[in-house]
């Protein structure tokens, strides 16, 4: 069993691939929401805002709503506010996640930047894009990811993802970013205090052994591991640490649940 009160939980390779339900997911989810658990779905996914996520979750049949979802752009947009007021930030990022980017001043490629902030991985991760914000970050910019995940899945099989890119201008620039999606702690702490609820009576479901699993137990929370996704057992047995529970899948979720 798993004892606690409420859940975050991952979206992609979790509820959905490509935003398809996952076999067993919506009717896991929909029992989920008849018992009345407390969750919030905390995602890295940076290339759609909040309310496009809220939107494509509801067509496939989730019942969800904006404020259900916390996400590394809204998480970014607050760090920036915090610690770089009126900066302008070089962005690269596939999808336009500017609605969930509010009170950040992006730049034009041809503008100066005092923050580079890396989003969502795809086809705008050129050489002239990437180059540019190598450029920027040995004139003395800050970095900013809003995730590293290495990879993920996709209808397609698994892809690259931002964290790859993050490794590279990371070891060619020598500056190390600020990460502020999954793992971060103050990611996490987001999720937390939607809840209203402390650290030991939360679980994290997720298929990332590091970002999601590992990440919500240094924070204090439980982590479960979904065998679904990005899962692979080479990663899992590899990581160092092991998950509280590890499932088939987020089907398995509301059977595992104390009352």
């Amino acid at each position: 069993m798993i004892d606690v009160d409420g859940l975050l939980i991952d979206i992609d390779g979790v509820l959905t691939v490509s935003w398809q339900p996952i076999d067993g997911a919506l009717d896991a989810f929909a029992e989920l929401r008849r018992r009345g658990v407390p969750l919030r779905l905390a995602t890295n996914t940076t290339t759609r805002t909040r309310r496009e996520i809220a939107f494509l979750l509801q067509q496939a049949g989730f019942e969800v709503e904006v404020a259900d979802i916390l996400t590394a752009p809204v998480a970014t947009a607050a760090y920036i506010r915090s610690h770089h007021s009126g900066a302008g930030c070089f962005l690269l990022s596939s999808g336009d996640v500017a609605a969930d980017l509010e009170g950040i001043r992006i730049v034009e490629d041809d503008e100066p930047a005092e923050v580079v902030v890396l989003g969502g991985a795809g086809l705008v991760y050129t050489h002239e894009q990437l180059n540019r914000a190598f450029g920027l970050l040995l004139d003395g910019a800050a970095f900013i990811a809003m995730h590293r995940n290495l990879y993920w899945r996709t209808s397609r099989g698994l892809e690259l993802d931002t964290g790859a890119y993050v490794l590279a201008l990371e070891a060619a620039s020598g500056v190390k970013p600020v990460v502020v999606g999954k793992p971060a702690q103050s990611f996490f702490q987001a999720g937390l205090d939607a809840l209203g609820m402390p650290s030991p009576r939360v679980a994290m479901i997720g298929d990332d052994i590091v970002n999601d699993v590992l990440g919500a137990q240094a924070v204090g929370l439980q982590g479960v591991l979904v065998r679904t996704g990005k899962y692979r057992r080479e990663s899992a047995e590899a990581a160092n640490g092991t998950p509280d529970v590890t499932l088939a899948a987020f089907a398995d979720l509301p059977q595992l649940l104390s009352s």
